[in-house]
């Protein structure tokens, strides 16, 4: 089955209009469920890369032969962790060890967590506990090149409109030149990095925090945790606030991760490396 997606009125995410929306009133690429027309797809979509404003080189050597992973659309349609109760997810995804490590990092790190906290207002301990929740303090950060994850994602039917926005940030974040595609290697979805920022997060939230002149989430510690810190306190974070359950603060943790048990997890977490 293919149908087609027309592009939206309004800017989706990054606020490039895709399809209708691109200079000179291209057609937006069809949509599928199944590999079929992959291909044909990469092309439509390439031209309207382009029309958004991304180089042609950029996206030719981004995209050269990327091909459809069935086994993304696999992991798409098999999402169980956020099934699970609190208790097994905690139990599951957090030890005593992990927070030992997160206060042992903070006490090791002062002055750069110090100064991370007083420039965003985030507290060290929730910045830690996303980092060590989202991928072990930086040493899981996923191996499946992301670029071919976001093609396979954005032509495929069932969120298409949403991934065709992350993939349109990914390549402007190459364009920029903060990444290369080969570099781009990541967790299924296409999230970047020690903590996960998808493109479109990635592109609009990333800061440069060791002054090396890129914002690098996947190797950058400092990066990292700025850019993490940077988001929360740009989604609404009160500085100097609790973040328990029925605080403002704990729904902030909620716009990063929607799963009851995920955003549950990351403030109990925060709270016992607080301690």
């Amino acid at each position: 089955m293919i149908r087609t997606i027309l592009a939206p009125s309004l800017a989706i995410g990054l606020g490039l209009a895709l399809g209708l929306g691109v200079a000179g009133g291209a057609v937006a690429a069809q949509c599928g469920n199944g590999p079929g027309g992959f291909n044909t797809w990469v092309g439509q979509f390439k031209r309207e890369a382009v029309a958004a404003g991304i180089r042609q080189r950029t996206v030719d050597q981004a995209l050269a032969g990327v091909t459809y992973s069935k086994r993304v659309i696999g992991y798409d349609r098999n999402q169980k962790s956020f099934k699970l109760s609190f208790d097994q997810f905690w139990a599951r995804r957090v030890n005593n060890a992990m927070i030992q490590r997160g206060r042992s990092f903070i006490r090791d790190n002062r002055v750069m967590m110090s100064s991370i906290e007083q420039r965003y207002g985030v507290p060290s301990a929730l910045v830690v506990a996303v980092w060590a929740l989202e991928t072990g303090f930086g040493s899981n950060n996923g191996n499946l090149p992301i670029i071919r994850s976001l093609a396979t994602l954005s032509y495929d039917c069932r969120r298409s409109e949403f991934f065709t926005a992350e993939l349109m940030a990914a390549l402007k974040i190459i364009d920029r030149g903060d990444m290369r595609a080969n570099e781009m290697v990541g967790a299924w979805a296409g999230e970047i990095g020690q903590t996960q920022f998808l493109a479109e997060r990635y592109l609009n939230y990333a800061v440069d925090y060791d002054g090396n002149g890129k914002r690098d989430l996947m190797r950058s510690v400092p990066d990292v945790l700025a850019s993490t810190a940077n988001w929360f306190s740009r989604n609404g974070w009160q500085r100097g606030q609790p973040w328990g359950p029925g605080t403002a603060n704990y729904n902030v943790i909620g716009k990063w991760n929607r799963a009851d048990v995920y955003k549950q997890t990351i403030a109990r977490l925060a709270s016992e490396i607080a301690q």
